[in-house]
């Protein structure tokens, strides 16, 4: 009994000592951190959130042979090893095969995570066609004024499509007391940009940052004049026809979209933002984005490095080579793709609550595994 009771009291003092600490530090998102712990794809109701409405829905066309073979052994092991919930697979602009998981189903929203830094890197596209933005070289200071001087004044909007920035913002995951965890969890998201360093060179080296897409949201919002989410509705999810409105999460009421993430969708609809570019900026006809712009965003970004290209990252977009297959796609944290095949006019969609690991190169262990199962799906 007196060991339980010593026990208790030395729980209770660390807990005490923690909501000290975090009350005198001022860091009062690590209270919501450690409530909910661990991210996940259903988290759109601990946030604030704000609707990317949609207007004329268009549903997807189904193959003649939609559904109708099984899918291959090792492709669905994996899908199941890594908590797959929604599957979705276009070819030639028709959905080919599908299949959900758990509660899932073709209209469930989840959690794009960094997904939707693409999305952002389209939207920046638009604005610069707009007019709105000049181009990708004016300065970040032009529309942040906090940018204007010191070792951020040569900041531009390339450095940070192109994730060169060289910002002081600490990608770490796993620590609850990093920039990235108090972005997710905080409620003052232009404090937390506003506050970023240039510690290095910007433009020489690929370097992913979250605050990066971050403060090109912050850019889109001044440069338009209107909230992220009420400039992807006008430009892309309605012209895209989506047929389900999206939800874009919040640092607090009536606050910031969460740019560098945290747009939630259903397979069907994030399929449509590959197949813009898939078709070069074109959608049923209406040209949505540049075609150039398009073909630079999914081409290795030029850098300073002795001339060479990152080699897998473009205008928020990623670039790769895959089971002998070049593809250009969307990703989350916890394996989120939308993946685009050019060579086989095909289309991929696959959401859930696990990715598999990076080998040392930087290259994903499940990605050929579903390029490869879909190749093989598709032909055989």
């Amino acid at each position: 009994m007196k060991v339980l009771k010593f026990l208790l009291k030395a729980i209770a003092a660390i807990v005490l000592m923690l909501v000290v600490f975090i009350l005198v530090s001022g860091k009062t998102y690590l209270f919501k951190t450690l409530a909910y712990n661990f991210v996940g794809i259903d988290d759109l109701d601990l946030f604030e959130h704000r609707t990317v409405a949609t207007g004329e829905g268009i549903e997807w066309p189904l193959s003649k042979n939609y559904n109708n073979k099984p899918m291959p052994a090792e492709l669905k092991s994996t899908l199941e090893q890594y908590k797959t919930v929604s599957f979705l697979v276009i070819k030639n602009d028709s959905i080919l095969y599908e299949q959900y998981w758990e509660d899932k189903s073709d209209t469930s929203h989840t959690n794009s995570f960094s997904m939707a830094k693409s999305i952002i890197g389209v939207l920046i596209g638009i604005a610069i066609d707009e007019g709105k933005i000049k181009s990708l070289d004016q300065k970040v200071g032009d529309f942040i004024p906090e940018y204007k001087t010191g070792s951020r004044a040569q900041l531009t909007i390339r450095h940070l499509i192109t994730m060169s920035a060289a910002l002081s913002w600490d990608e770490a995951y796993a620590n609850p007391l990093s920039v990235t965890t108090e972005a997710y969890y905080g409620t003052d998201l232009f404090s937390l940009v506003k506050d970023q360093e240039v510690v290095g060179i910007s433009g020489k080296e690929f370097n992913y940052q979250s605050g990066c897409s971050q403060l090109l949201g912050f850019i889109i919002e001044k440069a338009t004049g209107k909230h992220i989410a009420e400039y992807a509705s006008e430009k892309l999810w309605k012209p895209l026809n989506a047929m389900h409105a999206a939800e874009w999460s919040l640092d607090k009421k009536d606050g910031t979209e969460k740019a560098y993430c945290c747009f939630y969708s259903n397979a069907r609809d994030f399929a449509r933002i590959g197949s813009l570019y898939l078709h070069h900026g074109n959608w049923h006809g209406n040209q949505i984005l540049d075609s150039t712009y398009v073909a630079e965003s999914v081409t290795p970004a030029p850098l300073d490095d002795n001339g060479q290209p990152n080699k897998v990252y473009g205008y928020h977009w990623w670039i790769g080579d895959y089971a002998g297959k070049h593809i250009f796609y969307c990703r989350g944290i916890l394996g989120q793709y939308i993946v685009a095949i050019p060579d086989e006019n095909i289309i991929f969609v696959r959401l859930g609550h696990k990715r598999g690991e990076k080998a040392a190169d930087g290259s994903l262990l499940d990605m050929p595994v579903y390029v490869k199962g879909v190749m093989d799906w598709v032909k055989n």
